[in-house]
């Protein structure tokens, strides 16, 4: 069977061939196959932005969803405190809450402790939209992974998460290429 030319995996019956049964191109590695398909991925997920199935698809960029589901876990706070959580900077943050707020989805409050703090927190409004987006989401990763035992869905997930997380070990908000444990020269 013919692949899909960003495949570097032949696929039968929906499932990859198993490692010792493919073959690589010529000089090809498995970090080769990793960073393809990890560009293959980035690529598919923007096109898609991974967004859920039905009304809900394409509905909230990932920005957006990734702030409120950091105020939902971790509740009201301010915005150097969301931006340090997320590893980005506070000028980032503020400029991405900005429309959640006019659309009424995060709300800003005074600080339970210093009435002259500003605070961020999901409002009502913000607290049922994200449980939309994620129920679609959620609906979303079912599909994709049909077919998939429980098994390497759980496996998948802490493949990915391990991913993730060594991922923000190599750049912890400095610049790229920066080797985790290793302080950038000043300029």
């Amino acid at each position: 069977m013919p692949t899909h030319p960003d495949m570097t995996t032949d696929i039968t019956d929906d499932h990859a061939v198993p490692a010792e049964n493919r073959t690589a191109p010529s000089g090809s590695t498995v970090f080769d196959a990793m960073q393809h398909q990890i560009a293959v991925f980035a690529r598919r997920a923007e096109q898609t932005r991974l967004g859920g199935v039905g009304q809900a698809r394409n509905s909230m960029d990932r920005a957006a969803y990734l702030l409120l589901n950091r105020l939902d876990q971790e509740g009201p706070m301010g915005v150097k405190a969301l931006a340090a959580g997320m590893g980005i900077d506070s000028s980032t943050v503020t400029r991405q809450v900005a429309p959640l707020v006019e659309s009424g989805l995060v709300k800003r409050t005074s600080h339970p402790e210093d009435g002259r703090a500003v605070v961020l927190q999901l409002s009502p409004r913000g607290e049922a939209r994200l449980e939309e987006v994620r129920s679609s989401r959620r609906e979303l990763m079912e599909l994709v992974t049909d077919g998939w035992s429980e098994e390497e869905r759980e496996q998948f997930c802490t493949l990915l998460t391990r991913f993730n997380t060594a991922l923000l070990g190599v750049n912890p908000g400095g610049p790229a290429g920066t080797p985790p444990g290793q302080d950038v020269p000043a300029s």
